[in-house]
């Protein structure tokens, strides 16, 4: 199984040879594949030079034997995705697939109450991501569906989202029905703040999950950190992949491990990261010679 992590601030500001360093940084460290953020200042990935950063990355990964393996599109929870992201996702959709990535990962529309507003964002949702389907088939990516969350408008506390419950999570990619056009991106600790176990959640998935958000939590904050650091039982995820006979790759989104120390320990915590996931993604693989 391919272990990654996404890139994150690792790339920040973005320039080229700050990409070609931040790349190198993730390489370095062990990581066979990265996962590119296309989000924050995402302007490199739809602007004029757009080909010559796709050629960059490419050229960056390739020359290590490494791939990209994901992308994460930008995003927003708010009226911003909907007037400013979303006419942006053609391209992003393209970029993505030009730097070699097998999946995006797009955010649905969640820019109103969910508990108040259930059918209306499902429906939308699907009319949303439908239209993006003949792009994810013109540059030969799959779309990520991604399990999110909500605060609390008055107590502030985590609580769901869209596509929060796995089953709803389930309902949405089997309405699409366009296995070549989309997957399911299971953010395992966003599973684990809206008070579920992820290893239900990957059970009651099954095959549809095709790539994952690994990072994890303490059940109370979205803690973005490494598997071990939180209260998950990462043994039992390990199983519950295995059963499912999952597919995909192992990667992180676990930027606030690395990002709470000084750039110059980033490659030493990068390297215990890569150290980490390559450890719980071949667990997922010892697990399946044992069913």
């Amino acid at each position: 199984m391919i272990y990654s992590t996404n890139t994150g601030r690792i790339l920040a500001p973005y320039g080229k040879e700050d990409i070609k360093r931040g790349l190198e940084l993730i390489l370095d460290a062990g990581f066979p594949a990265a996962d590119i953020s296309l989000y924050d200042d995402y302007g490199f990935a739809i602007g004029e030079e757009r080909e010559e950063y796709a050629a960059l990355i490419r050229e960056c990964v390739s020359s290590r034997g490494a791939t990209v393996n994901q992308a994460h599109a930008p995003f927003s929870s708010s009226e911003e995705y909907t007037d400013s992201i979303i006419p942006t996702l053609p391209r992003i959709i393209e970029f993505a697939a030009a730097v070699g990535a097998k999946v995006i990962v797009v955010h649905p529309i969640q820019d109103k109450p969910y508990f108040s507003n259930k059918k209306e964002l499902f429906e939308r949702n699907i009319d949303f991501y439908s239209s993006l389907a003949p792009y994810a088939k013109k540059f030969g990516i799959k779309i990520g569906l991604e399990n999110m969350w909500m605060r609390r408008p008055v107590s502030n506390y985590i609580d769901d989202s869209i596509y929060a419950d796995p089953h709803e999570l389930a309902e949405a990619y089997d309405r699409l029905s366009d296995p070549e056009a989309f997957t399911v991106c299971l953010d395992l600790g966003h599973v684990a703040l809206c008070g579920r176990d992820p290893s239900s959640a990957i059970e009651i998935l099954g095959s549809r999950i095709g790539a994952l958000h690994v990072h994890d939590v303490d059940f109370v904050h979205d803690s973005h950190t490494l598997p071990g650091q939180g209260k998950i039982d990462w043994d039992s995820v390990c199983r519950s992949l295995a059963k499912i006979d999952y597919k995909g790759d192992f990667t992180l989104e676990a930027g606030c491990f690395y990002g709470g120390y000084p750039k110059e320990l980033w490659q030493s915590a990068l390297k215990f990261m890569s150290e980490v996931a390559r450890y719980y993604s071949e667990r997922v693989e010892e697990y399946k010679k044992l069913k």
